[in-house]
């Protein structure tokens, strides 16, 4: 019996072969189990329980497998036949390729994460993935996706935040109509592809700690999004399309720590909209006594600049008849204490940026001990 231990001593190429070997000798073991294999399949050696992680068998046929934390350098060429796997976990490795052989040969793979490796580009044959639905790579070193992805048709939910991409491929979102939802926060995009607009089926989007300067226009194209978050794009990220408002079923927006003075007229007819986060920009419009407001007086103020019938004095509070401001939160910090319905769609209720560089909470997020370790961000 092989103990844990012992094996994070072995060479990598002992490492290989002793999770090749195991592989395949579950593989025989199901290959017993389905009635489509042969009677003269031999039995199965039984699997030490120290890797009773490895594989974990969820359908008659299709198998999970796990080599997650286990210091892999390479990958292991196993003589199994791939298409039997349907997830594939290789996190927390040292990996810095994936094999074009491999991916090619994953013809019913469901779910991949390779997060948290050393991988500086992903092979092109992970166009062959045409069932995939969820792709993690988060944790890596790509500058850019392959332009190949677009083929992997069934992709609802891509995770690519931290790794250093410049760009995202010009059509990734001309094929991807099942994307659900996109994060590609904590990179160097300059831009987000105008094909973005394409994918309809979106519900989140995630692009904070970015060197956004501009979004695409024609967002109103998104019907389905619900969640957009464009914060922490500092110095770059001055202005905001108009056709922002024409978001309609958007519930949650955070253009926070930009560089924003004004808002768009249009936002005032996001009547799905609960939470608009605003803080750490240089907004002259809405004026400050605002925005220190309730979600609905801001909607009710640029409904109004919209139409033009603001009024003449809008320094004079009760001209607008907003009665006495709220005092509480980012702007002077109020400590009085409001429960949640008294705080729902308030615009800044309390200083809590979102992963913000300068929240305590997560002010240990970008040392490179935990951008290579943090198995639970990496993969929510």
């Amino acid at each position: 019996m092989i103990c844990e231990e012992a094996y994070h001593q072995q060479p990598q190429i002992q490492k290989e072969q002793m999770i090749t070997m195991m592989m395949d000798q579950h593989t025989k073991h199901q290959q017993k189990k389905s009635p489509l294999s042969s009677p003269s399949s031999p039995p199965s050696p039984s699997t030490s329980p120290s890797f009773n992680n490895i594989i974990n068998n969820e359908e008659e046929r299709l198998q999970v497998v796990n080599l997650s934390g286990m210091a892999l350098e390479s990958l292991p060429n196993p003589s199994l036949n791939l298409a039997q796997i349907c997830k594939l976990d290789l996190s927390n490795n040292h990996l810095q390729t994936i094999p074009e052989s491999l991916t090619a040969r994953l013809l019913n793979l469901i779910a991949l994460d390779v997060h948290s490796n050393q991988i500086k580009a992903l092979p092109n044959s992970i166009g062959c993935l045409s069932k995939l639905k969820t792709l993690n790579v988060s944790g890596n070193f790509l500058v850019s996706l392959p332009k190949s992805i677009q083929h992997c048709r069934s992709l609802e939910e891509l995770n690519a935040n931290f790794n250093k991409l410049i760009r995202l491929p010009d059509s990734i979102g001309f094929e991807l109509t099942n994307l659900r939802k996109l994060s590609v926060n904590s990179n160097k995009l300059i831009s987000l592809p105008i094909s973005i607009t394409h994918l309809t089926s979106l519900r989140v989007l995630d692009a904070r700690l970015n060197c956004l300067m501009i979004l695409p226009d024609d967002l109103e194209n998104l019907i389905n999004l619900e969640i957009l978050n464009v914060s922490q794009n500092f110095q770059y990220l001055s202005a905001l399309p108009s056709s922002i408002g024409l978001l309609m079923n958007l519930i949650e927006l955070d253009v926070s720590y930009n560089k924003i003075t004004v808002l768009p007229e249009s936002i005032g007819c996001m009547r799905r909209l609960r939470k608009l986060s605003v803080e750490g920009n240089p907004l002259v419009s809405p004026p400050m006594e605002v925005m220190e407001q309730s979600l609905q007086v801001v909607r009710e103020y640029l409904t109004q600049k919209m139409n033009g019938s603001l009024p003449k004095s809008p320094s004079k509070k009760k001209a607008w008849g907003f009665g006495k401001l709220v005092k509480y939160g980012t702007f002077n910090g109020g400590s009085r204490s409001w429960n949640r319905e008294e705080r729902e769609g308030f615009i800044m209720p309390e200083y809590r940026s979102i992963d913000s560089l300068a929240s305590p909470r997560y002010s240990g997020m970008f040392s490179p001990r935990r951008l290579f370790s943090p198995r639970n961000y990496f993969s929510r």
